[in-house]
């Protein structure tokens, strides 16, 4: 039983592990995770990451230690964590044949909403992401900074207490980038806690509070300002070489 509580805490995590045979993914990580908060979740390819935010969504078991989300533990309530939350990927998980608002009439109706209410939150959700005159498009042919809105959409449909994005901005340009974090704050301004994980450095600059992994484990949590204080360094990006290489 965890000594610390648990209770109205967005993710909470006691010395987590994953192991693929021979090889830890994943090494007692322990974090915090306050409801309402943006937190950078930072690491080079290969650090853990992904398969600690496939832990806390529930779709991979630990080999070791707790975790909970919304105050429900990954272990035994993964089911109630998977209607609780959003979950945006790496790979852009839609349906290309389909068009924009048939993904999202698709997905609310795994969500579990009536036909009215994915019309009325899809239809708002696309003049919020800017994607109205793309409705009847075929998502296969949308520009990827647009594939990157649609899954946003999709994840916050339902509008879960928290989200967690894996790499959202992977692969799109700067000015892309910079407009999918100005949703990610529109986001988190209605009260939704947002997990982010990149590997882009300058991404850590727009969250509350960042941890850079290396090797699957945490080597450095706290608000940006304070970890640039506390390495020397002018920005995130030479914050995050000094940790690396210590």
């Amino acid at each position: 039983m965890s000594s610390v509580n648990h209770t109205g805490r967005a993710v909470q995590a006691e010395q987590l592990s994953r192991r693929f045979g021979d090889f830890t993914a994943v090494d007692g990580l322990s974090l915090t995770v306050e409801q309402g908060e943006i937190f950078g979740f930072l690491g080079a390819n290969g650090a853990g990451k992904t398969t600690a935010i496939r832990m806390f969504c529930g779709l991979l078991a630990p080999s070791a230690g707790e975790a909970w989300v919304d105050g429900l533990s990954i272990r035994t309530q993964s089911e109630e964590i998977k209607r609780r939350i959003g979950y945006m990927s790496q790979r852009f998980g839609l349906y290309d044949d389909l068009s924009v608002r048939e993904n999202l009439e698709f997905y609310g109706g795994i969500y579990g909403l009536g036909q009215a209410e994915i019309h009325s939150r899809g239809e708002a959700l696309l003049a919020r992401l800017d994607l109205a005159e793309w409705g009847t498009r075929r998502t296969g042919s949308l520009p990827l900074g647009y594939k990157q809105r649609l899954a946003l959409g999709v994840a916050i449909l339902h509008r879960p207490r928290i989200l967690f994005l894996d790499e959202p901005t992977g692969g799109v340009d700067p000015v892309a980038r910079r407009a999918f974090w100005d949703l990610i704050y529109e986001v988190a301004a209605d009260g939704t806690t947002v997990f982010v994980t990149t590997h882009y450095m300058d991404e850590a600059e727009y969250c509350g509070r960042v941890s850079i992994m290396t090797a699957g484990r945490i080597a450095a949590l706290d608000r940006p300002a304070v970890l640039k204080a506390q390495w020397g360094a002018k920005d995130m990006q030479a914050v995050f070489l000094r940790v690396v290489s210590a």
